[in-house]
Order: structure tokens, then sequence, then C-alpha cells
């Protein structure tokens, strides 16, 4: 049994140890296909068809393994044929506060300053009176300005309560170009951060014209103690070397998934402890999102906004974890070597382990040895 979907038409990357560089790949039966052409070198160039279903369905390919032996590979050892991220060129963004529910947690740290032992009196002070009434709120109602005004009233004012139920969306960058890590890396937390925790979220892949094509699973790792200080940290809370997390593979979008289901997945979080243990099960469902998919993508781009390679799309999470893991009313952070799983049925799972960012692997591929790898194998 493989982390990978049964069904759909999959597409994606590995490092491919036999060309000692990026390979395009698709799933067929148990069988990995390398697709790489030069019509269409990069997942870039893909999802930027007219109909990316038909060429990585028709096109010829070369079988380099089993999904089992992807699985099973030391990812990071080139002498391995092992998963990257399914994206290449596109630019990585992702969408804050899209979850009303979950915006309370995000006021809650604000208020807290980052300081986890403040968090609960907090949460204590606001849970009762507004939680209970965010679960089916939309973004920019009637509705959501109430809620906002009632938290204003009891003088929890903040700046998320603008991008969670006001009109226009927090859409920001996550990670650069081809830094992203996939399934079975490494990922990073800054050494500075002392409160932490993985987000798991739906990842769109978008071409350069605003269709949406497929979707894949990400981990957006959330420092919750540094953009708690000022959201004005946000860049150095999110992107980090190993912080962004995103795979198995894309899942094109045909007759049997579409935006529909994106819209009403469920995705299962499980984080296992390598040195105490402990086991927390979390999950967010697409079904409380507070703004639609459609609308972040086309808040993202547009005439506003041009990404002439595409995008990847992180939409946000329900999950905002509040157990304690140690110490009473100080909620969850990570561990080094904290197993983290997110799942959903339609697009597998995507596992990662906790490390620092300072020892993970060294982000040293970028565009320009992208292209000098292409070139050298004639892909150019």
């Amino acid at each position: 049994m493989t982390d990978f979907p049964k069904d759909g038409v999959l597409l994606g990357r590995v490092w491919n140890a036999d060309v000692q560089g990026p390979s395009v790949v698709t799933i067929r039966g148990d069988d990995v296909v390398d697709i790489t052409s030069n019509t269409a070198p990069l997942v870039r160039d893909i999802c930027e068809m007219d109909d990316p279903v038909s060429h990585v369905t028709l096109a010829h390919g070369t079988i380099i393994g089993s999904t089992q032996d992807l699985t099973n590979a030391t990812v990071g050892d080139l002498t391995q044929t092992h998963l990257l991220a399914p994206c290449d060129l596109q630019s990585i963004k992702a969408c804050g506060v899209t979850f009303a529910s979950s915006m309370v947690e995000r006021v809650i740290e604000e208020q807290a300053a980052g300081d986890p032992q403040k968090a609960n009196a907090v949460r204590q002070k606001i849970g009762a009176l507004i939680g209970k009434n965010l679960k089916s709120i939309k973004a920019g109602s009637k509705d959501a300005e109430r809620v906002k005004a009632a938290l204003i009233k009891e003088g929890l004012w903040s700046q998320y309560l603008e991008v969670g139920i006001g009109p226009d969306a927090e859409v920001f960058s996550k990670s650069q170009t081809l830094s992203s890590v996939g399934y079975g890396a490494e990922v990073g937390l800054h050494p500075i951060s002392r409160w932490n925790n993985p987000e798991p979220e739906i990842v769109l892949a978008v071409s350069s014209r605003g269709k949406i094509v497929g979707a894949t699973l990400g981990n957006d790792v959330n420092l919750r103690d540094i953009e708690g200080r000022s959201a004005l940290l946000l860049s150095k809370a999110k992107d980090n070397n190993a912080s962004c997390s995103i795979g198995p593979m894309i899942r094109l979008f045909d007759t049997g998934f579409t935006l529909d289901d994106v819209r009403a997945a469920e995705l299962n979080m499980t984080v296992t402890g390598a040195e105490d243990g402990y086991v927390l099960h979390g999950n967010s469902s697409m079904k409380e999102i507070s703004r639609d998919p459609l609308n972040l993508v086309q808040q993202t781009l547009g005439r506003h906004h041009q990404y002439p390679d595409g995008l990847m799309l992180f939409l946000g999470t329900l999950f905002a974890p509040t157990q304690d893991r140690d110490t009473p009313n100080e909620g969850f952070t990570h561990k080094i070597g904290d197993v983290v799983s997110i799942s959903s049925k339609h697009l597998g799972a995507l596992r990662n382990t906790v490390q620092l960012s300072t020892h993970c692997r060294e982000w040293t591929f970028g565009i320009r040895e992208l292209m000098h790898n292409l070139a050298r194998r004639d892909l150019l």
C-alpha cells in the first residue's frame, strides 16, 4: 500500500537518479512513468496546456520504478530516485485566515504576543462568546460584520479580523520558486521558534490564465510565536529552509475529480512524536472555509497581478491545536523528529519529519541550475 490516490490522473516530479536531474512523472497502476519531453520538460508546461489530462494520459514514457520504490527512497540521496515537490517554476502563494473558526486562534496569538502561557486566558475570554458562531460564517457577509463588531466591542480588535471575515483575503508569498520540499523530506522550523505547529492544507495548481488545473496537499509550517509577535514578521515565520511541503502529486481535474471535490474535502492529520511517543490527531474540513477557493484564486491572479508560470496556492486550514503536549495551558508545539502525516481521500498522503531549518538539507537547486540541467539533457 502506498500514499498515492488509487485513481485519477496524477502529475508530479522526482529526482531521477538515472539522469541526475528532475523528471516529470505520472503513475499508471503501480508504475512510476517518466513523461519528460522536449515538448513539456516541466510540470509548469503541462499545467499551461489547454488539456493537461489528455497530455498526461496519452504521453509516451519510461517506467522508472514503482510507487513503493518512491515511498521507500531516501529523500535527498541523489543516487536514489525520490519524490520532489510536484511543482517547478510556479510561484508559491498562500492564503491566511480563510476559516473564520481558526481566525480566533490568530487573534489569540496576537493578543498573547506569541506567548503560549497567555494564550489560554485569551482563549477562554472569547471562545464561549464567539467561537460557536463562526462555523458557517462567510467572509464579507453581514453576519461577518456583526462578529467583527462583537470582537471589537470586547476590546479584541485585530488585523486578523479584517482578512478573516472582511472582503479582502490575505494572500502572501509562502516560499520561493523551487524551494518547496515533497513527500518524505524533512520540514524545517526556524530555530528561534518555541511555539509552532503543522498546518494541513489543500494546494491548488493554477495556470497563468487563472485556470485551476488540479490540487494536492501541503503543510504550511506555522511559527505561532513569531507571527504572533507581529504580523510584519510573517515572512520570517513562513519562508524558511524546508518550511513548505507540497505533495505527493498533483491530481489533475477531470470528470472524476473537480473543484467541488476540493470544496467538500476532509483532511486528516496525525503528528507522532519520535522522542516522547505523543500522538496528535487533527482535521480540516473544506466545507467550513469562509472564502470559496475560486474567489481566492481571483483575488490572487488577475489584471492586477500576473503569474506567467502559474502558481501553487495554499487555501488555508481550519486546524489550530490547543491541547497541551507538555506544560498545562501552553498547548501544542513541535518536537524535533515529529512525523507529520496529512491525508485526504482524493489526494493521498503527505508525510514529513520535523527538523530545524538550520539542520535540513540546504536549498541549492535554483532556477539557473534547473535550466542548466535540462539543457545538458537536451530538453531545452
